[in-house]
């Protein structure tokens, strides 16, 4: 579905390209749609990557890359629920292990979700989706979060 580079950037690299490309735009769904597709690219073998913005006491779908998806999640329900909830990353290697799981695309069967904090509260979460279990290492995980920070570093989140 995605065609990443090859080999992907140090996650110091990307953030500066990040950067970059957000620079000068003021437009907060034209940067989100261009970070969403910018880190779709970095990561091999995913298969729904987007952003969810936090109204309330649920996270709302914003621009994304893959099958269509859960447009309304309640916060502390699910992956992304939790990481919301929480205010940590959620590294999952089994969703189906993961209690509350909410299976947007049947396909998926690991995932990675980065909260997205702007003045030290949860404005919404970054979410990756891959078809292949334990997909997301330590390093996957450091490049999101170090993506996700040149986002809000750059541009108004949603």
């Amino acid at each position: 579905m995605f065609e990443p580079t090859d080999s992907p950037l140090p996650a110091d690299e990307a953030a500066a390209q990040l950067r970059g490309l957000l620079a000068g735009e003021t437009d907060p769904l034209a940067n989100a749609a261009n970070f969403v597709a910018f880190l779709a690219l970095q990561l091999p073998d995913i298969n729904w990557l987007g952003l969810y913005r936090l109204a309330g006491d649920e996270l709302v779908l914003g621009p994304f890359q893959g099958k269509p998806a859960c447009v309304r999640i309640p916060v502390g329900r699910g992956v992304c629920g939790v990481a919301a909830a929480s205010g940590e990353t959620q590294r999952v290697a089994d969703v189906d292990a993961f209690p509350g799981h909410i299976a947007c695309d049947a396909a998926s069967r690991a995932e990675l979700v980065v909260p997205l904090c702007r003045e030290g509260a949860v404005v919404g979460v970054v979410d990756v989706d891959s078809p292949r279990p334990d997909r997301f290492s330590v390093a996957d995980q450091a490049l999101v979060e170090a993506l996700a920070a040149a986002y809000l570093d750059t541009a108004t989140p949603l």
